[in-house]
């Protein structure tokens, strides 16, 4: 029996144990059972007499290419796919035949990778439309991070799916189907770096509501992944995600965000009462991001707000840069503070934490593990939240910092552009790109900063619809193929 609860709330006070299980059945099975995949794959046809397997493989083995390829399926390819079909089929039946096929689909590069192909005779640097069939691809993945559907490959089979009323029909279509939440929950994970949190495992003598069996990292990674399909999907602004006083919670985030109103695992939509708590600031993912496993950092936390969330570039610390204090005049315990002070004294390091730790400070309400807190547990006094932001504006909380970085909301959304169109070309935002995406947050300020307008200008954009043609062979080889995962 467990003395003690870990998990805020309690929970079970007895470890259960299963020794072993077995399974039986099926018994009496005939034959492959028809399966949601095996429907979906011999949707078109299935042989009832041997004269029929070789049309009908052909048929089936095609279609799944189509799909797979995202482009029309040539003689040359049903040939060389057929071969393996005959292989298979001649070591035992009909169905082996073809899932030898299949599996040389999966393993085909055009599968594996989505490649650029230049048209022919074009001189080096020249600027081109991508083909539709390209397009589809490139909106796919960028929306749904997955194969175009039968809809967009027949708008791209027509030649009508770079018309941009057409563009703008799919990308509605698209944003409204379940599978563009991928796009919130992939693009969320890069732009916020939710990838580190498994590298950030809470210290658990220090952080017990937080680590071992109350470990909460997956649940800050699912609770920013529906926040952020709620805004970018449900007709929210760019701002809210700064803003908005909604997210989602289970039992146990609900608990370690001090709210007792919330039962069960299962994530719902609430209202936070506290405002310190809205937007991205208050997020438990983002404050365990930018903190150590044993304790907060006024400077992770500060770059990262102005890195991440402001797109503000942070200079590289200067050399030989010595370790923090850990006492201070009086020989006590130094706050994270008064520690920052002393090494801000060294002129080197003044330039940089001036515009870093205001921000951090006012963020020291929240612990490592993203709980609010009022006292520092190292020096055992009150944290001290006010900062002073470069411009003279004075904060104390969140929300005064939240104000401060909507009062022109401009940089935010222009970071959140170029992020966007980072993740959706698979490359970086080069300088002469700019000026669109400076042009994208202009035409999207007309509409409030919706999201759904945003998307759309991105991919109505000259970079999403045009590529370039490598100026080199080394440059070729380079651009000519990003692996899709």
């Amino acid at each position: 029996d467990r003395l003690q609860m870990y998990t805020p709330g309690g929970g079970q006070d007895r470890v259960l144990r299963v020794s072993s299980f077995e399974i039986r059945g099926p018994f009496n099975a005939t034959g492959v059972s028809e399966t949601p995949a095996r429907k979906h794959i011999f949707a078109a046809c299935y042989p009832r007499t041997e004269a029929e397997q070789a049309p009908c493989a052909r048929e089936v083995i095609g279609s799944f290419a189509r799909r797979a390829f995202r482009r029309p399926v040539t003689e040359r390819d049903l040939t060389a796919l057929m071969k393996f079909y005959e292989e298979g089929r001649a070591a035992s039946d009909f169905d082996a035949g073809v899932r030898r096929a299949l599996t040389a689909v999966l393993a085909h590069p055009d599968f594996l990778f989505r490649s650029d192909q230049s048209p022919e005779r074009l001189p080096p640097g020249t600027i081109y439309r991508i083909d539709d069939l390209a397009l589809a691809s490139r909106l796919s993945f960028f929306l749904w991070n997955s194969l175009p559907d039968d809809t967009l490959l027949e708008l791209a089979n027509s030649g009508k799916l770079a018309e941009p009323e057409v563009l703008r029909g799919q990308v509605d279509r698209m944003l409204a189907d379940p599978r563009a939440a991928s796009l919130a929950r992939n693009f969320g994970a890069q732009w916020l770096n939710l990838t580190k949190l498994p590298e950030i495992a809470p210290d658990p003598a220090i952080f017990p509501y937080a680590s071992g069996a109350a470990d909460l990292r997956n649940d800050f990674v699912e609770e920013l992944a529906l926040f952020m399909d709620e805004v970018m999907r449900g007709g929210g602004k760019v701002t809210d995600l700064l803003s908005s006083p909604y997210t989602y919670v289970n039992e146990r985030l609900a608990l370690h965000y001090d709210i007792n109103s919330v039962r069960g695992d299962q994530f719902r939509k609430i209202r936070l009462p506290d405002s310190k708590r809205w937007g991205l600031l208050g997020k438990g993912g983002v404050l365990m991001a930018s903190s150590y496993p044993n304790r907060t950092s006024p400077v992770l936390r500060g770059a990262y707000v102005l890195e991440r969330i402001m797109g503000a570039p942070i200079p590289a610390p200067p050399p030989a840069v010595e370790a923090l204090p850990e006492t201070n005049a009086q020989n006590k315990p130094a706050t994270v503070r008064e520690r920052l002070e002393m090494h801000r004294q060294k002129p080197q390091c003044f330039s940089c934490h001036a515009a870093i730790d205001p921000i951090g400070f006012v963020l020291e309400g929240f612990d490592a593990t993203g709980k609010a807190r009022r006292i520092d547990r190292f020096a055992r006094t009150e944290i001290d939240s006010f900062g002073k932001l470069p411009d003279g504006t004075e904060v104390r909380d969140p929300d005064a910092l939240r104000n401060a970085l909507l009062a022109d909301p401009v940089p935010f959304v222009q970071n959140v552009t170029e992020r966007l169109m980072i993740y959706a070309l698979g490359r970086l935002v080069e300088a002469h790109d700019m000026p669109l995406v400076r042009d994208i947050v202009r035409r999207s300020a007309g509409d409030n900063y919706q999201f759904k307008t945003l998307i759309t200008n991105i991919v109505l954009s000259d970079p999403f619809l045009k590529a370039k043609v490598p100026e080199s062979a080394e440059a070729a080889d380079t651009l000519q193929a990003a692996v899709v995962n």
